[in-house]
């Protein structure tokens, strides 16, 4: 039987029973018990059978025994009442209570519950004696009217081996019974845990391995449901591992061009240098000039590559955000970067509980990618009404085939390959959603170009919030 360590609360290593095991043992206490009560049950059953079936059966001799041979304290002839094993003696009086010895039977004295019956005082007693020299009886005394009390005495040996009997064959039968259940319930346990055990292997070959193909799963039960939970969390397991393995190997791609182009400018500034050969300062400058271009770029890159990288649920202190001035603040900002164009804005009254800081990035990153797109003299429409921020851009629009995908990681069109931007400016904003329970889409828009759409839940109010006293 298999015995597993565990560590209690105490932190000291304390020996456990197998599931196997401890279902086997429990199986058999729980089928012993079982077989033990019934045992017990026909065992006093049929002992209490057996008395009242003696019993009526004394009483019943005891009525129709004729009283013509009776005589006062005289035992009636052998036979006379159909019982080996018995003794009868019809008595008038209480005078010979004291002792019955010569009823061919251990020595029986007879008691008070008789003197009642030879009194007049009850009619009828039953009762078990045990004899000065040993073994039990049964003994009726009935009164038969006329002054005289039929008694009669029955040895209990034969009903005695019977019960001993009994209760032999049903050790037996109990032992029998006890050993089954236990073999029965170490096969239950064996072929019941069997998918639980093919559940451990497999985890155990994930773990050495890193394979994540799914398990075969047999039937509906639980364990089926289990093993089906077991699938799923490896299907995650595998689109997560998936996901980590594309955002490393885009980030890479998209790290590698900025990069290079960083190392070949500062590589011909190196070797002018060292050369002595002096550029001229407006080529100079321009170069400068580039050098700080691509570092701006390689920071935001990573910046968006860190943000991506917080998958986990929102757990930062939050706080009452009012959208409507987080929107002014971020159509300023980007104003400045995008002087040549207009800013349409609209915006409502609404409350967010969220994170101000994420709730920012992403709203910039809508403007920028709607400035982006505008032609010089576009104009950028914002609307915000119950939640909903609409942001429409006067460009070339959103291809539908592309629509599903401009929330990707690193997705870029056709069309925005030339341009500047990492492609994770909408991936930020969608995961900045989904944190704070909203959603973002993109569609067309009523005028040209594109629309894309952020819902947050909120309210219309400021929400009251909890300080702590």
């Amino acid at each position: 039987m298999t015995v597993l360590p565990s560590s209690g609360v105490d932190g000291r290593w304390h020996y456990r029973r197998s599931l196997a095991s401890r279902v086997t043992i429990l199986t058999t206490l729980a089928a012993g018990a079982t077989v033990a009560l019934m045992a017990l049950g026909a065992y006093v059953t049929v002992r209490m059978q057996l008395q009242a079936t003696l019993d009526d059966d004394l009483v019943h001799r005891a009525q129709s025994a004729s009283t013509a041979l009776c005589e006062p304290g005289v035992r009636m002839p052998d036979g006379y009442l159909g019982a080996s094993s018995s003794a009868a003696v019809c008595i008038t009086s209480s005078a010979v209570l004291g002792g019955v010895s010569d009823l061919g039977l251990s020595a029986v004295r007879l008691g008070d519950p008789e003197l009642d019956v030879a009194n007049g005082t009850t009619s009828k007693s039953v009762r078990t004696i045990t004899g000065s020299k040993g073994g039990r009886f049964r003994v009726v005394a009935m009164d038969r009217g006329e002054g005289r009390t039929m008694i009669i005495v029955q040895s209990l040996d034969s009903q005695e081996s019977v019960l001993r009997k009994l209760g032999v064959v049903m050790g037996l039968f109990g032992l029998a019974g006890v050993i089954g259940a236990g073999i029965a319930g170490w096969g239950v346990a064996r072929n019941g845990l069997r998918p639980v055990r093919r559940l451990t292997d497999a985890a155990e070959h994930i773990a050495r391995t890193e394979d994540l193909r799914p398990l075969p799963v047999e039937g509906d039960d639980e364990l089926a449901r289990l093993a089906t939970a077991f699938n799923q969390m490896l299907l995650a397991l595998a689109a997560s591992r998936d996901r980590q393995r594309q955002l490393v190997a885009d980030a890479g791609h998209e790290l590698r061009t900025p990069l290079t182009s960083l190392r070949t400018n500062l590589d011909l500034l190196s070797q002018v240098d060292a050369e002595g050969v002096g550029l001229p300062p407006a080529a100079r400058a321009e170069l400068l000039e580039d050098v700080h271009a691509q570092i701006e770029e390689l920071t935001t890159l990573i910046g968006d590559l860190v943000e991506l990288a917080r998958d986990e649920p929102l757990t930062h202190v939050v706080e009452p955000v009012d959208l409507p001035e987080l929107v002014d603040r971020v159509v300023a900002r980007v104003r400045r970067r995008a002087p040549g164009l207009s800013f349409d804005v609209e915006l409502a009254p609404w409350y967010v509980i969220g994170e101000g800081a994420g709730l920012e990035r992403a709203v910039t990153n809508l403007l920028d990618n709607a400035a982006k797109w505008s032609p010089e003299d576009g104009t950028v429409t914002v609307r915000l009404a119950d939640g909903t921020l609409t942001v429409d851009d006067q460009g070339p629009g959103i291809a539908p085939a592309d629509r599903p995908h401009v929330f990707d990681r690193f997705y870029r069109s056709q069309e925005s390959r030339g341009m500047s931007g990492s492609g994770l400016g909408l991936s930020i904003v969608r995961q900045v959603a989904e944190r704070h329970s909203g959603t973002v889409t993109a569609d067309d828009a009523p005028g040209g170009g594109a629309r894309l759409v952020l819902w947050l839940p909120g309210a219309s109010a400021p929400v009251p919030t909890w300080t702590p006293a």
